[in-house]
């Protein structure tokens, strides 16, 4: 708490201005003023506050001063002045504040007595009998400090102010008595430090400290004891303590958490270090330690630059006992998992991109340690990984695009995983080479030529997590460029619009493949050799077509007053050569053990393909429909009142039809579409493939139409997908509050701050919203696939949502149901507790392979994340 010497030199002025009533008035002034110390004294149950000033030097008469103050004072009061004239007092009325500079005291009572040479500033009592309005003092960036009442003799140079309270860093203190001296030094008598921000906190953690000494750095206290929920627990006390206070990061223990699992034991989890190397970059090292062998360990670091780029990394190790010890299925899973994230902003290096989002690791992870016993709903469920580090930039005034990747793909439950190191691509803009920046009037045909230009390269790795760190693997890399240059011209006549494209694509590969008999002692086998050397191959196609659009109106339905159907009709012919002739060289024969010959590609193991075999020329067709409604709507006056309802949106179907094919021209016919029902709340998609062609006994395709047996065609896969939420009011409202959490925090957030962020952005539970009373929201997803003569479908259904017991307690759940698997997916309870300064939660895992619970009651000051009393017990789960 800085020196009082402003209020000191602002009512100073105050005394000499002239007795007239107002209720805004700037003066400005001058004075003389020289380095100002205090010291504070606070006493007996109205905690007065002395101070005293030394060897400070100010003129009683401001217009003899001749240097000083050059600042202008404010002084403001809503309401009223009241001034007595004859005892020369000034009473200031409702949000009274005086400003000088970065000082600034409001009150909704201010007196000035100029013969007594005093200031008074209180509260007031409202119709209500209760006392509002208190003197607040903020002085530059320090937070604001509320007080009962203040009196302070500027003649003296001495004060008592009562009743303080204020907050440090995240909590609050009072104190009895407060003695401040002239090296910023503060003395404590009857001091109290708490959570609750209330003047008598109902529900809180605190520390009594009977006297004490806060410094710039540190905090030493005599005799302090707990004080819980207004009981002191003087058994919970200390003889001395000494609490760091510092003004940046400092290395500290880390407290752990303590639980127990069914079958991994009493645990100890989250033991560990923080390391503060400086104001850009820190670490946890934490681990955790289970009765019966198990452990995990992991390391927590993050980084910013500001105004350039911030991020973090966290490598986590896991080695977990499963089975029952003595018997044949105990053992030791070892898995690992390791995250990146790195963000650059865009003001760093214009034009210039770089950012990474890493996850990768053992898809056994999250299953065998269970999130680290957090049965975190999202990690648990996960089916895949994924990692991306891209680099990107724009040159040549933006017409040319530059981006690297280096990616990897893991599918969890089969353990496959897909490296790209790296994948990179250069895109040109389209340009029309035959037009003039000169030209004035429209273009003519040829200048609306319009070509383009695009570049790719990859390398690419597919193998399985079991032999990714092997030294052979390496050698099976595959990689590859792909040039694309693609030609169009669009022109428009009455109704119609005529297309016509040409499209080359160039391939250059370092390997093909060449495929043999190979003689064995089990007979004749085939046998494939990589062949390394540089190797070409291109193929180009040709395009014309048009399209149109066909509007249709139906008539009026009841209260319906239109229906607008629009067809979206295109045909175009094409044509591509038979790049498998022995011309190009891009495929070979040889003949199997069976004598017959075999054509195939010397490029089809490579990662962009060969040139398709077989000529082709046909026809192309698609048809898009879109089906809306217009109804009479008495909330939306605009356009006449009138309400459009699209009832179908985007149903297309597509196919092709090669003339020159030998059997089976017809493609099957692919349809997709989309629609939005109950006031576009809930949004269908669907989508599917129909097979022209009839299937033989082995499930295999041949040269006759399904329609000759009186069967329009056959259904071979569809998928159908919906999601709803009955209260979108929840959903809004939770996206809004994340982005404005996000906005609060800024670049500069906590450690702490950043992985709630996190959590709750991509847990739709992780965010309690008290002021939401419920929200229900569910999907459901459908697939059907049927090839040949077998079928397979999966078909799932999934619900979440939260409702308000009462104004403090809130509940969420989410669970599901796999109508293929008939059982229920992981199911989860959390039941939250608002307790002011602080909260409590309560996870209930009910049934499943990750039955467990868990209670946790923690303080919400964020300085105070570690404050925290957890319970968690695991009564199953193969994981333990």
């Amino acid at each position: 708490m800085k020196s009082l010497t402003h209020i000191l030199t602002i009512f100073l002025i105050l005394s000499l201005s002239v007795s007239t009533t107002f209720s805004q008035e700037k003066t400005p002034v001058k004075t003389t003023s020289k380095s100002l110390k205090d010291s504070v004294s606070v006493k007996g149950t109205t905690d007065s506050v002395r101070v005293k000033r030394d060897s400070t030097i100010i003129g009683k008469d401001s217009t003899k001063n001749k240097g000083g103050l050059q600042a202008e004072v404010s002084i403001i009061a809503r309401d009223s002045q009241r001034t007595e004239v004859d005892k020369n007092i000034s009473h200031l009325y409702r949000g009274a504040k005086v400003k000088y500079q970065d000082f600034e005291l409001s009150a909704d009572y201010i007196r000035l007595d100029r013969n007594k040479k005093q200031i008074f500033a209180s509260g007031i009592i409202d119709h209500n009998g209760k006392y509002v309005g208190r003197p607040i003092v903020m002085t530059g960036a320090e937070s604001p400090k509320t007080v009962d009442s203040l009196l302070y003799d500027y003649e003296k140079q001495e004060g008592n102010t009562y009743g303080i309270m204020t907050d440090v860093e995240g909590g609050y203190i009072q104190a009895k008595v407060v003695r401040k001296n002239i090296y910023d030094e503060m003395s404590l008598y009857h001091g109290l430090y708490s959570t609750c921000n209330l003047p008598e906190p109902h529900t809180h953690f605190g520390i009594f400290l009977s006297k004490g000494i806060v410094t710039k750095n540190q905090i030493i206290a005599g005799p302090s004891y707990l004080v819980l929920q207004n009981i002191p627990l003087k058994f919970i006390g200390f003889p001395f303590a000494f609490f760091p206070k510092p003004d940046k990061r400092s290395s500290g223990f880390l407290f752990p958490s303590f639980g127990e699992d069914y079958t991994r034991g009493f645990a100890m989890r989250d033991i560990g270090w923080y390391l503060a190397f400086n104001d850009y970059w820190d670490s946890e090292v934490r681990g955790s330690l289970y009765s019966k062998g198990s452990w995990e360990a992991s390391i927590n670091t993050r980084y910013t630059v500001n105004y350039k780029y911030n991020g973090g990394f966290n490598i986590r190790y896991a080695s977990t006992k499963a089975g029952v010890e003595g018997t044949d299925n105990y053992g030791t899973n070892k898995d690992f998992n390791v995250t990146w994230n790195h963000t650059q902003r865009q003001e760093a290096n214009p034009g210039t991109s770089f950012s990474a989002n890493v996850n990768f690791g053992t898809g056994s992870y999250f299953q065998n340690t269970g999130v680290n016993g957090t049965n975190n709903f999202n990690d648990i469920t996960k089916n895949n990984m994924s990692s991306s580090i891209s680099y990107g930039r724009v040159f040549a005034d933006g017409k040319v695009n530059f981006t690297s990747t280096l990616s990897h793909r893991q599918d969890m439950n089969k353990g496959d995983i897909q490296l790209q190191l790296p994948n990179f691509s250069l895109n040109v803009s389209s340009f029309n080479p035959f037009d003039s920046k000169e030209r004035v009037g429209e273009q003519k045909w040829f200048q609306r030529i319009n070509v383009g230009y695009s570049l790719q390269g990859t390398n690419t790795l597919n193998t399985n997590e079991s032999r990714i760190f092997r030294k052979e693997t390496l050698k099976e890399f595959t990689n590859g460029f792909q040039h694309n240059i693609p030609i169009s011209l669009s022109l428009n006549a009455s109704h119609f619009q005529f297309n016509t494209s040409v499209n080359y694509t160039e391939r250059w590969y370092l390997q093909s493949t060449r495929q043999r008999m190979e003689n064995t002692k089990e007979g004749y086998v085939p046998a494939k050799d990589t062949v390394q050397g540089f190797k070409r191959a291109y193929d180009y196609s040709v395009s014309t077509g048009v399209s149109t659009k066909i509007y249709g109106m139906y008539p009026k339905i009841g209260k319906i007053q239109a229906i607008r159907h629009v067809i979206t009709p295109s045909v175009n012919l094409n044509y591509r050569p038979d790049f498998s002739d022995s011309k190009y060289g891009f495929y070979k024969k040889y003949v199997d053990q069976y004598g017959m010959i075999n054509q195939y590609s010397i490029f089809q193991d490579n990662v962009y393909g060969s040139p398709s075999a077989g000529k082709s020329m046909g026809i192309g067709f698609s048809v898009d429909n879109n089906i809306e409604a217009k109804v009479k709507s008495k909330s939306d006056t605009t356009d006449g009142g009138f309400k459009k309802i699209p009832i179908l949106q985007g149903l297309s179907f597509s196919g092709n039809y090669n003339f020159v094919a030998d059997s089976m021209k017809l493609s099957p016919i692919s349809f997709s579409g989309r629609t939005a029902v109950f006031g576009e709340k809930i949004n269908i998609n669907f989508n599917g493939t129909l097979d022209p062609y009839a299937i033989d006994q082995a499930g295999q395709r041949y040269n006759k139409y399904m329609f000759s047996d009186g069967k329009l065609a056959r259904l071979t896969n569809f998928g159908l997908s919906f999601d709803y939420s009955f209260n979108p009011k929840a959903s809004k409202n939770r996206n809004n509050n994340i982005d404005s959490l996000r906005n609060q925090m800024g670049a500069n957030m906590t450690p702490e701050q950043a992985q709630a962020l996190s959590r709750i952005s991509a847990d739709p539970n992780a965010f309690v919203n008290f002021n939401i009373p419920w929200n229900l929201a569910g999907s459901f997803s459908f697939q059907y696939s049927k090839p040949g003569h077998v079928s397979t479908i999966t078909s799932t259904v999934n619900i979440h949502g939260d409702f308000s017991l009462t104004p403090k307690w809130k509940v969420t759940f989410n669970s599901g149901y796999d109508l293929k698997a008939k059982e229920i997916s992981l199911t989860q309870f959390n039941i939250y507790r608002d307790l002011h300064c602080w909260d409590m939660a309560i996870g209930w895992t009910p049934f499943g392979r990750y039955q467990s619970y868990n209670i946790t009651i923690r303080a919400k000051s964020s300085i105070l994340q570690d404050l925290k009393l957890s319970k968690r017990n695991s009564s199953g789960g193969s994981y333990f």
